[in-house]
């Protein structure tokens, strides 16, 4: 395992194929602030080209995912700075992560942080866990999903409710509407988050992004040109070396050995 330590983020990853990213800012609630997001979004661009990573995990500490923004960078802002945000380019490059990424929520998980949840794949959290979108309750709006994505993931009138009342939602809420797929006890998040990038990261690498990829384009494409673009996709990975290890290792009834190629 080798673990890179800065004063905001630590990653470190070791012969897994996993890279395991923790939010390290406890003094500021793990606020997102451009430093921090931008230490996040050099590590999935890192992983991206990296073929020893399949799968990437993202935490926070045992109390707290991440707060929000951080509140001192927005106070300064007018808006001319809103518009001209470098976080707008910082957030497409999270967004662009081609491989699964997992998310293990403890605690709060608020603003900023709830956008980078909705960033992620697949996320589960503690039983304590709490979710929401409280800028209304600083005379502003979400700026980086939290009314673009977040209807998307748990309907109108439950993204209505987030955004509106600025109230947060528990674990088992969040569970209902689909913004989070498991619940399990506190403090053992970041242990089954590990354990689901483990299972991911042990399939076939090129159909994994493949199918993260095609997965995401529903949000984007009208469905028929979703289902042209999708048979493409399906019919490029019959030209791979993992396609013909896939078939080979079913008939022979053993494990396959998948090289991403």
């Amino acid at each position: 395992m080798t673990t890179e330590v800065s004063p905001l983020l630590l990653v470190s990853r070791g012969d897994d194929h996993v890279l395991r990213l923790t939010l390290n800012n406890p003094d500021k609630r793990n606020a997102l602030a451009t430093p921090l997001l931008a230490l996040i979004a050099d590590a999935l661009d890192a992983a991206r080209e990296d073929e020893g990573v399949r799968c990437a995990v993202i935490t926070g500490s045992d109390k707290l995912f991440a707060a929000g923004a951080d509140i001192n960078e927005i106070a300064v802002k007018d808006v001319a700075g809103a518009l001209a945000d470098p976080r707008v380019g910082i957030w497409g490059r999270i967004r662009a992560f081609s491989k699964p990424l997992i998310a293990a929520v403890e605690g709060w998980c608020l603003g900023a942080g709830n956008e980078l949840l909705m960033c992620c794949d697949l996320a589960v959290a503690g039983e304590g866990a709490k979710f929401g979108q409280p800028e209304t309750n600083l005379g502003i709006i979400p700026g980086a999903g939290g009314t673009a994505t977040l209807p998307r993931v748990v309907g109108r009138m439950a993204a209505m409710q987030m955004v509106l009342l600025g109230q947060p939602i528990d674990a088992a809420t969040a569970l209902r509407l689909g913004l989070i797929i498991e619940v399990v006890a506190d403090g053992t998040a970041l242990a089954r988050a590990e354990a689901l990038a483990l299972a991911i990261a042990g399939r076939a690498p090129v159909a994994i992004r493949q199918g993260k990829a095609l997965v995401n384009a529903a949000f984007e494409l009208p469905h028929s040109a979703h289902l042209a673009a999708e048979r493409q996709a399906f019919s490029a990975l019959f030209g791979t070396a993992d396609k013909a290890e896939g078939i080979a290792s079913f008939k022979e009834r053993r494990s396959a050995v998948w090289t991403g190629h």
